[in-house]
C-alpha cells in the first residue's frame, strides 16, 4: 500500500515595491493577523513547530503503537501493530498548538484525520477528540478515521486560503490560515481597483453588522446556532462552539453590537487571555450607574472586575485535554449542570 504525499505549496513571486497591498492602508491589521492562530490555520512541512520542538513522540493506544517524528528534515506519522507498519508524511497539521495539533494525510485518494493528536495540556500524544469510542481492526483504521467529502472541504476552507473553490477542492492553490479575502469578500477586487487608480466600493465592514449577523458569520467555521441545534451536538462537547453559547445568553441581543463577537475579540490580533482586559465590555451593559449607559442591564453586586471568571466559566472539552471559556453568559451556582 503506497501512501500519497501531495507537492510542496507554489512559490509566489514577491510583491514590487510600488505594489499595493492591503497592507498599504491597514498596516497594523497585516502585520499581526498572519501570526494569529486563524493567520496560520495549517503547518505545512518546515513549519510544523510542534515536530522541531519535539523530534520523536510515542502512544500505545488500542494495542497500536503511533510514533510521531521529525528526522533528517522529513516529519512521518507512523502506526504499528508489532509485526507491521504503516508509515505517511505529515502533510498538513491542524492547529497551531494552543490547546493542539492534529495531522490530517492523504492514502489511497482519501484524506484521513489521525487517530492520535498533539496535546498542550499534556505535551505529548493522545487519542483525537471524537475518536475515542473507535477500535481500529486494521492499520488503516488504526492510522486514522475517514473523512467525508464534506468534512474536508470545511476543514481546509475554515484553515486555508485558496484550498476550496466551488465546493471542491484546490489545494495545489491552497495557503495556510485565512487571508483578508477569505472574511473580507471583494478585498482582492478592491485592491486591483486601487492600483490601477480605478474608482470602487469598499468591501463590506464586518464590524457593523449586528450581533446575530456576526454570529451567522464566524458561526460559518465556529458553528452557528442553527448548526448545533441540527446537528443535535449536546453537552459539554459544545463548549468550543462559542457563536450557539453566546446566542444561548439571557444577555444576547441580535441587533445590539455591544454583545457581537467582535465587541470582545479583535479577529486580526491573538486571544486576549488576560479577564480583566473584558471588564468594559460587560460594564458596557452592566455599569454601576445604569442612567449613565443607554440601553443597560442590572449591575453585579458581587464585583465589577473579572466579570468573566464568575459568568463565562472555564469547561473541559471531554477528550481534548484542553479548557474552554463558556460563551453561555450566566449567573453560576455552585453544583449547577451544563446548560444546553
Amino acid at each position: 500500500m503506497a501512501a500519497i504525499c501531495l507537492g510542496l505549496p507554489l512559490a509566489f513571486p514577491a510583491t514590487p515595491a510600488d505594489q499595493k497591498t492591503c497592507a498599504t492602508c491597514h498596516a497594523a491589521q497585516a502585520r499581526s493577523q498572519p501570526h494569529t492562530a486563524m493567520g496560520i490555520g495549517i503547518q505545512l512541512p518546515g513549519n510544523q513547530e510542534v515536530l522541531k520542538k519535539h523530534p520523536r513522540l510515542t502512544l500505545q493506544a488500542n494495542g497500536y503503537t503511533y510514533v510521531v517524528e521529525s528526522k533528517d528534515g522529513v516529519n512521518t506519522y507512523t502506526v504499528s501493530d508489532g509485526t507491521r507498519a504503516l508509515a505517511l508524511p505529515i502533510r498538513y497539521a491542524f492547529g497551531i498548538g494552543g490547546s493542539g495539533q492534529t495531522f490530517v494525510f492523504e492514502y489511497e485518494g482519501r484524506f484521513y484525520e489521525s487517530m492520535v493528536s498533539y496535546y498542550t495540556g499534556l505535551d505529548g500524544l493522545a487519542v483525537t477528540v471524537g475518536s475515542e469510542r473507535l477500535r481500529p481492526h486494521n492499520l488503516v483504521e488504526a492510522m486514522g478515521r475517514e473523512t467525508s467529502d464534506d468534512e474536508i472541504l470545511r476543514c481546509f476552507g475554515c484553515h486555508s486560503s485558496g484550498g476550496v473553490s466551488a465546493d471542491k477542492l484546490t489545494l495545489t492553490s491552497m495557503r495556510p490560515g485565512l487571508d483578508c479575502e477569505h472574511c473580507h469578500t471583494g478585498s482582492n477586487a478592491h485592491l486591483e481597483a486601487i492600483s490601477q487608480g480605478k474608482p470602487v466600493a469598499a468591501p463590506k465592514r464586518l464590524g457593523a453588522l449586528s450581533a446575530e449577523d456576526t454570529s451567522e458569520f464566524c458561526g460559518a467555521c465556529h458553528r452557528t446556532w442553527s448548526t448545533v441545534v441540527r446537528m443535535r451536538t449536546w453537552g459539554e462537547v459544545n463548549v468550543r462552539f462559542q457563536p450557539y453559547r453566546l446566542a444561548n445568553s439571557k444577555c444576547f441581543l441580535g441587533d445590539d453590537r455591544r454583545i457581537a463577537c467582535t465587541a470582545c475579540h479583535d479577529p486580526h490580533a491573538n486571544l486576549v487571555r488576560e479577564e480583566a482586559s473584558y471588564d468594559r465590555n460587560c460594564l458596557a451593559c452592566h455599569a454601576k450607574s445604569p442612567a449613565a449607559v443607554a440601553g443597560s442591564k442590572k449591575s453585579c453586586p458581587v464585583a465589577d472586575s473579572k466579570c468573566v471568571s464568575c459568568h463565562m466559566p472555564k469547561v473541559e472539552l471531554p477528550g481534548s485535554h484542553s479548557i474552554f471559556t463558556d460563551h453561555q453568559i450566566r449567573i453560576v451556582h455552585a453544583g449547577d449542570s451544563y446548560p444546553n
